[in-house]
């Protein structure tokens, strides 16, 4: 009889030898990197080849080290050649593997003994899915830089630049991961609850009521299906809000953490929505496929991903609107930038502001970026900036070919839209938001950026300065940190967090060198300073041509606590931050603030 070899399941089909050597190369390459960039390791530096500075890393098993060559960018940014890095035990190579690599530097890296497992689990993880996506291409570079937004943000392979375990979904299993990672561009319904009124949170912007919200989002004859749903459990429809969940939350979280709440009717369970939706980046945030121009929904996920659990909090939900409504009206009044249901035994049982178990059932809607788009415009999430295909192709490169002009003229177009108006919030409003590259949407225009829009506005934004008077709403926003704090909100977040790696892409790439890109940026600052002269103290007091700012340590935070990184129950989360020492600003000398005095005086004059 013939022995027919069985095919591999769909979840392991991607665990291929070729891929995993890839991956694990890539990770290790990214890892040695960014714990040398946070001083959790320090290489030795050996012989020099023109260019390549060659490096030797000792692990703490005995006898083991890694080998390979880099080149120290400014920043302190380890651009590595992945391709040259070898590991020897006694003196013979053996092969790259992520894993091994955090055990064989455990203590420097300073994990927690009882925490080490979760966090190699997360690493397991994060190349499980970088397999999947090396082993799976959708479009090449030069195919993305000309390509439409969902495409795009199926498309991404990195996850977060910084973060080693940037992808470990801990509470998906491998049918999960094929059903709802944003990377295999799975279409998913949402299942559809309906929650009494009474016990339900439901906060809406000023100019759109809840009834409109559902009446644009369900379809007549779904809303008449769910409210026949609910009459026939004897219930009436007007004692009822509906809100969508996560499949994933409501089989591994709402049927059993509810069940008294669905027992009693006071939670009902609906259906599947009609229409089909595509996750983010973000992984618990949906697209609408079937109606692009319909909102984004943002559910409930209560996985653990890069160092926290996904949850939504309830008492967030409730400000959201009026968070919203008053960023609007400040961008209104610049003439520069012109639901939740809880759970009652857990809000009683537990005393903190931030538990995972009382972020369990919520959604949030946002409006869809592709509404708001003119003839000619396309989106593209800015977290492809930072993407290199499987060849090896960068998709920054292609793009600035893609518009014809020069990387300088393309570069000073991004900055305009970029990083300006987050300085202008800053200076202005001292008004700060995350603005990583999965936070932040570009508008392109013939292939170059003609817009920004940034996401998360009522989560991730803060006030630094408690004495602005806030109105009571939004007073959450009001943050207090130390003075050498302030800046950071564009050095971490702006400069060490996006300007390092694309200065680095378009170097390696496209052989710009890295000191034209920081001339860019400080013309930039420049310019925009130049602009203001009104808030020429402020550039003086929080000066970004400062010679050095504090260097903020993101993996410190996840291998410290991957279950937890930042206290958000602490009176003042920033007293989480890891900071080590310092970073050399590359823009130091480029354009300081006596320039920025002298023209503001000028400008004094000439009034």
């Amino acid at each position: 009889m013939k022995h027919e070899t069985p095919s591999l399941p769909d979840t392991v089909a991607h665990l291929e030898p070729k891929a995993w050597r890839h991956v694990n190369r890539a990770l290790v390459a990214k890892a040695i990197g960014e714990l040398a960039h946070e001083l959790l390791i320090r290489p030795i530096a050996g012989r020099k080849d023109e260019l390549w500075q060659h490096y030797t890393l000792a692990g703490e098993q005995p006898d083991t080290e890694y080998r390979f060559r880099a080149q120290l960018l400014a920043l302190d940014h380890w651009y590595i050649d992945a391709a040259s890095i070898r590991r020897l035990e006694h003196g013979r190579e053996t092969a790259l593997d992520a894993l091994s690599l955090i055990v064989d530097l455990q203590t420097s890296l300073g994990i927690p003994e009882r925490l080490l497992p979760g966090y190699l689990r997360e690493v397991a993880h994060t190349l499980y899915s970088a397999a999947y996506k090396h082993a799976n291409p959708r479009l090449n570079a030069a195919q993305l830089a000309l390509a439409e937004f969902q495409e795009i943000e199926t498309s991404m392979t990195g996850g977060h630049p910084i973060f080693i375990a940037n992808n470990g979904r801990l509470g998906f299993n491998t049918s999960d991961y094929l059903a709802y990672a944003p990377e295999v561009a799975a279409p998913v319904r949402l299942v559809w609850l309906a929650a009494l009124r009474v016990r339900a949170d439901v906060a809406t912007v000023a100019d759109l009521d809840y009834s409109e919200l559902i009446r644009q989002e369900l379809d007549a004859e779904t809303s008449a299906a769910f409210a026949h749903t609910l009459r026939e459990r004897g219930l009436d429809p007007a004692q009822y809000v509906f809100l969508p969940v996560h499949p994933w939350q409501w089989q591994n979280r709402i049927c059993q953490l509810f069940a008294g709440d669905l027992a009693s009717g006071e939670l009902v369970y609906l259906g599947l929505g009609p229409d089909q939706y595509f996750a983010q980046q973000s992984i618990r945030t949906f697209f609408n496929a079937s109606q692009p121009k319909k909102r984004y929904v943002k559910t409930a996920l209560s996985i653990l991903n890069m160092g926290f659990t996904r949850g939504l909090s309830a008492a967030l939900g409730q400000s959201s609107a009026a968070v919203n409504d008053w960023v609007a009206n400040l961008v209104r009044s610049d003439a520069f930038l012109k639901q939740c249901f809880r759970h009652r035994h857990y809000e009683r049982a537990i005393a903190l502001r931030s538990s995972a178990y009382k972020e369990m059932l919520a959604a949030l809607w946002r409006e869809s970026p592709t509404a708001s788009l003119r003839p000619g415009q396309r989106l593209m999430t800015m977290a492809a900036l930072m993407h290199v295909d499987r060849d090896g192709a960068s998709l920054l490169a292609a793009l600035i070919r893609a518009s014809g002009l020069a990387v300088a003229a393309w570069l000073d177009a991004y900055l305009q839209r970029y990083l300006t108006p987050l300085m202008h919030c800053f200076y202005a409003h001292n008004l700060v938001f995350t603005p990583h590259g999965e936070n932040v949407l570009l508008v392109l225009e013939a292939h170059v950026p003609v817009g920004m829009i940034i996401k998360d506005i009522a989560e991730d934004i803060a006030v630094l300065n408690p004495e602005i008077e806030l109105p009571v709403a939004v007073r959450r926003l009001a943050l207090t940190v130390p003075e050498e704090v302030m800046t950071l909100s564009i050095f971490t977040d702006v400069f060490d967090c996006v300007f390092r790696f694309l200065a680095q892409i378009l170097y390696q790439h496209g052989g710009y060198p890295e000191s034209d890109f920081w001339q860019r940026v400080a013309d930039n600052i420049r310019s925009y300073q130049r602009a203001q002269p009104r808030l020429a103290g402020k550039f003086q007091r929080y000066d970004l041509f400062a010679p050095h700012f504090m260097r903020n340590c993101l993996n410190r935070l996840q291998l410290t606590n991957n279950e937890m990184m930042v206290d958000l129950n602490a009176a003042e989360p920033v007293a989480s931050l890891q900071f080590v020492g310092s970073l050399p600003n590359p823009i130091a000398g480029l354009g300081g603030n006596e320039a920025v005095a002298a023209n503001a005086r000028r400008d004094r004059a000439a009034r």
